[in-house]
């Protein structure tokens, strides 16, 4: 395995050719009138990977704690009524939301093609959308023992992300209509709980911050070219914050490795997941992006509270393949 430092050598080229794509298409900006119809309901659809799915590995399974239910309470506060249309998918990357075969959506093909027949059975209806993914592109180059980063692995990872992620916002956008909010996610960065395993695993960790730096300031350019606000989880991890801090049973540590101890499961069980209180702050970190959506409130439906989480997957269990990605 090729460990060498990572470089990131054109990217601004891939970032510029990403964009291109999401600048391309047609009606991205375009206002579209909702439906009529008996539909009234408004709806949150939210896409992803293990993340949105809330995979949690003390029970290695996907729970109810995920960021995606916890935002969807607070958006349904502003919206009583709200139903949401959960796609997240254990273990999905950029290329398999695209194409599918990681988890089984009935009557499609993939998660997108999933949540781009709910935006049209819906539209004018769906109030938000959200998106976390990217993070298992990187992560099936990292070693499961050292975290160290396979070179020869990350680099066509890291051309694929932008790209990837520039056709997947396009067709969301394409599907949706103007008073549909939209919003994606930077990913904090678990490689820093390396640190915590010797010289070798500071190394690792050192060594990643470049690189989930420059992967998240390529995501947040294509999220924002498609009209998509940016929440930055990367941020609400403190993930550039090197100050020293104590931690009981750590000692002293640079604070972004004290914060990814405190939100995930990588320093107790070397596991990249965030735990319960991560994902509550990977929920604030959306719900301070998402304004009110421009769906309006149907005559009775508005004080319903009947609010209903509508599971959208079937996904496949795999305690292997959980262990290692998102």
């Amino acid at each position: 395995m090729s460990t060498t430092a990572w470089t990131p050598h054109k990217s601004s080229q891939l970032v510029a050719a990403a964009l291109a794509v999401v600048l391309s298409a047609p009606g991205v900006a375009a206002a579209d009138s909702p439906k009529s119809g008996k539909d009234a309901t408004a709806y949150y659809i939210s896409l992803g990977d293990s993340l949105a799915s809330g995979y949690q590995p003390d029970v290695n399974q996907d729970t109810r704690i995920a960021y995606t239910d916890q935002l969807y309470a607070q958006l349904k506060q502003r919206q009583p009524g709200l139903k949401h249309i959960r796609l997240g998918c254990t273990g999905e990357t950029t290329a398999s939301l695209l194409k599918g075969g990681t988890c089984h959506y009935p009557n499609a093909r993939s998660q997108l093609d999933a949540a781009v027949k709910a935006l049209a059975k819906h539209r004018g209806h769906v109030s938000y959308v959200t998106i976390n993914i990217g993070a298992n592109d990187i992560l099936e180059c990292a070693d499961d023992t050292t975290g160290a980063i396979d070179q020869n692995c990350v680099n066509p990872a890291i051309q694929a992300i932008p790209k990837n992620l520039a056709e997947i916002t396009r067709a969301l956008r394409q599907a949706g209509t103007q008073g549909t909010q939209y919003a994606g996610a930077t990913y904090y960065n678990p490689f820093l709980a390396q640190w915590l395993r010797g010289s070798a695993g500071q190394q690792t960790a050192q060594g990643s911050v470049g690189l989930v730096k420059s992967e998240n300031g390529a995501i947040s350019q294509v999220y924002a070219a498609a009209g998509f606000k940016v929440a930055d989880v990367a941020g609400a991890f403190s993930s550039d914050d090197v100050t020293p801090v104590s931690v009981p049973g750590y000692g002293e540590v640079p604070a972004n490795v004290a914060t990814i101890c405190r939100l995930t499961w990588a320093c107790t069980m070397r596991d990249p997941h965030a735990n319960p209180l991560g994902h509550q702050v990977i929920a604030s970190t959306f719900a301070a992006v998402l304004p009110p959506s421009g769906i309006p409130q149907q005559p009775g439906h508005a004080n319903s509270g009947n609010a209903q989480d509508t599971r959208g997957n079937h996904p496949k269990t795999n305690a292997n393949l959980a262990q290692t990605r998102w």
